[in-house]
């Protein structure tokens, strides 16, 4: 069985949040250029804030809470989430490569949703990696003292 120190959970979170986040707004800001309006980049924001005061915040902290409060300092690295999580996970991946094989959804729309969607994917992976190194840091205080 792979497993990793409980705190290392949340590096791994932080680099699935974060890679998925670059790789959305990759694809969002190569479609772009076209579409750059003052109105699309404040549709754009606007996205971005509901994804991360609704999901991607909030998950963040929940996750980051439920690793931190486990007793268990060694877990299996596939617990850096829990099973509802790795469900959105999957929901999001297959919805959005299936709207955008389909075409149904025109391509100033991707550019602007997923600049939102991949801006607050990145954020999230960000807050997982700050609160690693807060824990790390923790840690280290804890070590010395």
């Amino acid at each position: 069985m792979m497993s990793v120190q409980r705190n290392t959970l949340l590096l791994i979170a932080c680099l699935v949040w974060g890679v998925a986040g670059i790789i959305i707004l990759r694809i969002a800001l190569m479609a772009y250029p076209p579409y750059a309006t003052p109105l699309n980049a404040l549709l754009s924001l606007v996205v971005f804030c509901v994804f991360q005061m609704l999901v991607f915040g909030r998950l963040a902290r929940k996750h980051t809470d439920r690793i931190s409060s486990n007793i268990e300092e060694r877990q299996f690295f596939f617990k850096f989430f829990d099973a509802k999580a790795f469900a959105i996970m999957a929901v999001m991946m297959t919805g959005g490569i299936a709207l955008r094989a389909s075409g149904i959804a025109p391509e100033r729309f991707m550019a602007v949703f997923y600049t939102g969607l991949g801006a607050s994917l990145l954020l999230a992976g960000l807050l997982f990696g700050c609160n690693y190194g807060k824990a790390k840091l923790a840690d280290a205080r804890g070590c010395t003292e």
